[in-house]
Formats: C-alpha cells, structure tokens, sequence
C-alpha cells in the first residue's frame, strides 16, 4: 500500500511540474515575442479590434497559430509573428488557457 501511494505521491508531483515548467515557458516565449504589446498583458486585450486570449482553448490557440504559420489564416502582422513562436506553440497556450479572462 506504501508503495502505491509513493508511485501515485511522485506522479502528481511530477504531473504538477511539468505543467508548471510549461507554464513558465509559455509565459516567458508570450513575454519575448512581445505578444503582449497587442493581445495584452496576461492575454486580456485592451483593443476591441485585437483578440483576449486569456482563458481560451489550448487546442484553439495552437491551431491559430499553425494557421498564421502555413498562411492559411491571413493577417499581415500575425504572419510575420506566428513563426516566431514555432515550437512554443502549446506552451503559450497553456499559459494563456489559465489567465483569468476577467481581470
């Protein structure tokens, strides 16, 4: 019985950090590319004409930007930028999936 509640102790724990690293390397790649200078600090957009992405789908955010990435999805200044974000993809969503949308 020990044993399984240290397995299931050490798969939380692990579980837990892996998402945190994420997090942190999601909000570190949202900081430098400078994404926030237009979707705003945390992801909450301040300009009605550029999209909040705080509290959104990670599956949703990833896809926008392979979108941007392919030119499948057109916007002059998110096409130069998506690329940029090439490999980071789901760690900025995750990031962004958590901020609150409201704040």
């Amino acid at each position: 019985m020990k044993k399984i509640l240290y397995i299931l102790i050490t798969f939380i724990f692990a579980t837990f950090s892996v998402s945190s690293l994420a997090n942190s390397e999601g909000e570190a790649m949202y900081s430098a590319l400078g994404c926030a200078s237009c979707h705003g600090a945390n992801g909450r957009s301040s300009d009605d004409s550029i999209p909040s992405l705080a509290g959104k789908d990670v599956d949703w955010i990833v896809q926008q930007l392979e979108y941007f990435q392919s030119g499948e999805r057109q916007n002059a200044y998110m096409n130069a930028m998506a690329p940029m974000a090439e490999g980071f993809e789901r760690s900025i969503a995750e990031y962004l999936s958590i901020q609150d949308p409201q704040k």
